[in-house]
């Protein structure tokens, strides 16, 4: 470790040291929901889960260090301190607790997308919290390896459910679900041949070391991974739009290389017009028997021609229509659009991921890259069927913007959420049982189409009472993993139903958790994200 890094620790302690001597600042005022938002589905504030007493501050100085082999701590860089400008998300609100009498059944598309993680990631190394608006917690929840077994042989996804306490709540009649959907692994060397069309937005606002020479740097990576019978096409916007590279199949590295490196910044963003030139690119690049893909990577930013989103978006769902996904990479901060690449990507039949630094990238494109390029289910919903009988009340942890009606769940014309081999995706729930009652908490359903057959598939797994943990620390320490990182994000979020709740208590979970699981980079980045989030917060 290095003196600068020392001075930086020691001062921090000391720091910490004195805030404990002197008293724990108060928590951070949350916001409870707005009247207009859904007032019929909120509970009293006394139906409202109390919060457990959070450990003292100095349960957060005490804890073990994380690993000190793990990548952010040997690429300690200062914090610039500076507030990113005219960033642009949405606020979706926050989900209801609903009384299964007036409706017990929860409906929602499958999302694996990772946005939200990694943009917090990046507001907090450059000194900041990220806005609450930005935080979707099951983007949060979903960054985390699940450790789901493998789906049974011949079949596509399997359906897992846990469940038991929260150290979050204090009533046993509180208790949280983990639904995990898993899809079956592809090998690399048996994905499918692919045909990927890059639009890359090289306008002005990319002129960063963080947009396009990290977009440049993201996408040499990814063409260490290119099967020899793969193509890659590139198409460039700025004020313009315009071919550098024709299909060019993968086993010529070096011309695609060389159109990467030429990439320059140029004048203004002309989103419309990359976009129509990239899926007609697609088109001619299409392999009726592989994967047809359109990869945008961009800030977000559409500033000149057709600017409505609706009419992009237009263009985008009818090229779904004809074989052809779109994923959205993000990238930069400043003047960033994370609302708009989501959208894209969710109306592409995609998925949006945001690349902060290499390692997302390498995560991106290298270690996930048959879940990348291979779709494995289109328009994949998920209807939880609560018992009525045993559950008095539920809520969906997240998944704010990917609500369906409940009778869309078997109305094949209702575009979801598209999988990717191999990937996973978890939903939390909370639930208040009724006392003394036994007997099946919910059925799972799980919809998908195939993408070769376009057969609509359905399958379903029951949960029982008896099959829940009767102690938080008892059970899968993926599952205790997974309520700890939503109950992060919904403070984060500001979320009415983390009210009282405190970063400390969730680092003193991380800590006690890290110790169950494998040793990784990831959950040791992300104890020292909870601290740096501490850090920040009044």
């Amino acid at each position: 470790m290095s003196t600068k890094q020392n001075a930086l620790l020691i001062g921090m302690l000391f720091v910490l040291l004195f805030t404990a001597a002197c008293g724990a600042a108060a928590p951070a005022a949350t916001q409870a929901p707005a009247a207009t938002e859904q007032p019929d589905y909120y509970p009293a504030a006394t139906e409202a889960p109390a919060a457990t007493e959070a450990p003292t501050i100095g349960d957060l100085s005490e804890a073990p260090p994380s690993n000190p082999n793990s990548t952010q701590s040997n690429s300690y860089m200062p914090p610039s301190n500076h507030e990113p400008d005219d960033m642009f998300f949405k606020n979706y609100g926050v989900n209801p607790s609903i009384d299964t009498v007036e409706d017990h059944l929860s409906t929602f598309a499958l999302d694996v997308d990772t946005g939200s993680y990694t943009i917090m990631r990046n507001y907090l190394k450059d000194g900041n919290l990220p806005p609450p608006e930005s935080v979707r917690v099951e983007e949060y929840v979903n960054y985390f390896e699940q450790g789901y077994d493998n789906p049974p042989a011949h079949q596509a996804f399997g359906i897992y459910v846990d469940g038991g306490p929260s150290p979050f709540t204090q009533t046993e009649r509180y208790q949280m679900l983990r639904v995990g959907i898993q899809g079956y692994q592809v090998a690399e060397h048996e994905r499918k041949d692919a045909a990927l069309t890059f639009v890359i937005d090289v306008s002005g606002s990319m002129a960063m070391d963080n947009r396009l020479e990290l977009v440049k740097r993201s996408l040499e990576l990814l063409v260490e991974g290119l099967h020899s019978a793969d193509t890659v096409s590139i198409v460039v916007y700025g004020t313009e739009a315009r071919v550098i590279l024709d299909p060019t199949p993968g086993s010529d590295q070096g011309t695609i290389l060389e159109a990467i490196y030429s990439l320059q910044p140029e004048g203004v963003t002309n989103a419309e017009a990359g976009i129509r030139l990239g899926y007609k690119m697609a088109m001619r690049a299409f392999n009726p028997e592989g994967i047809n893909r359109v990869i945008l990577c961009s800030d977000g930013v559409a500033n000149f021609g057709e600017t409505e989103s609706d009419v992009i978006l237009s263009e985008i769902r009818h090229k779904v229509e004809e074989g052809v996904t779109l994923t959205t990479v993000g990238f930069g901060m400043d003047n960033y659009n994370d609302v708009l690449m989501e959208q894209f990507a969710d109306n592409g039949n995609g998925f949006y991921a945001y690349i902060d630094d290499m390692r997302e990238a390498k995560r991106l494109f290298i270690d996930q890259i048959a879940g990348t390029f291979q779709t494995i289910a289109m328009d994949a919903k998920v209807q939880v069927d609560f018992n009525p009988e045993v559950v008095k009340r539920y809520r969906l942890v997240g998944f704010e913007n990917r609500a369906l009606a409940d009778n869309d769940f078997r109305d094949d014309s209702v575009d979801a959420g598209e999988i990717g081999a191999g990937h996973s995706v978890t939903a939390l729930y909370e639930v208040k049982l009724y006392p003394e009652v036994e007997g099946n908490i919910a059925t799972v359903f799980m919809s998908w189409q195939d993408p070769d057959t376009q057969q609509v598939v359905e399958i379903s797994k029951d949960f029982h009472t008896a099959e829940l943990q009767s102690e938080f620390e008892e059970a899968n320490p993926y599952f205790q993993r997974s309520v700890v990182v939503a109950e992060y994000a919904e403070i984060l979020k500001k979320s009415y139903w983390a009210e009282g709740s405190s970063l400390a208590h969730v680092y003193h979970e991380a800590v006690r958790i890290s110790e169950l699981l494998p040793r990784d980079e990831v959950m040791n980045e992300f104890m020292d994200l909870i601290k740096e989030a501490y850090y920040l917060t009044d």
